[in-house]
């Protein structure tokens, strides 16, 4: 049986590197993705004038088109929403953009805060947890925004008009799968 070989000085040094380097990029892409994945208030799908969300975060549901822009006025209008009750919608989902945009601000500082992390030549993993755990705490005060307002919208509304509304979306879903759009 021989002896392992010893691996040469360089050798080692090179792959210690090269180990390093596909931690870095692999932790780094994980932080990005993490800040990419729609968690921010900001692509928090149709909820927030975007093609994808709902109550459930799929396709549809009550706050579809809720936050804004022209297909949540086809929507209030479809289901024969007031003009007092658009206002009134109207006010509770820009008070929540104007909240989320806050959120997304410091979102923002604990991104590049985690980046400096991960650049430095020994990584703190303590840090870092801790880094991840105020992202979490974050992501969370952001959903229950995103909840709040849909749950004073629905206030707004009557019994029948979010019925209306919940079928709308239903029908928005059925279209988009048939399409093969991305849930």
């Amino acid at each position: 049986m021989n002896p392992p070989t010893a691996i040469p000085r360089f050798s080692r040094r090179a792959l210690q590197l090269l180990g390093t380097g596909i931690f870095v990029a692999l932790a780094g892409a994980t932080v990005l993705s993490a800040q990419a994945a729609p968690m921010d208030g900001q692509r928090h799908g149709a909820m927030m004038g975007g093609r994808h969300g709902g109550m459930d975060g799929q396709h549809g549901g009550m706050g579809a088109g809720m936050m804004g822009g022209p297909r949540a006025e086809r929507m209030l209008e479809a289901i024969g929403a007031s003009a007092e009750q658009r206002a009134q919608i109207r006010q509770i989902m820009d008070a929540a953009r104007t909240d989320l945009q806050a959120q997304r601000e410091s979102g923002r500082a604990l991104h590049e805060q985690m980046r400096q992390l991960f650049t430095q030549p020994t990584v703190d993993a303590n840090a870092v947890e801790a880094l991840r755990q105020q992202q979490l705490a974050r992501h969370d005060a952001a959903s229950k925004r995103r909840m709040q307002a849909m749950l004073d919208a629905s206030r707004v509304l009557t019994p029948e008009q979010r019925t209306r509304l919940a079928e709308m979306a239903g029908q928005r879903r059925g279209m988009m799968e048939r399409r093969g759009a991305p849930k």
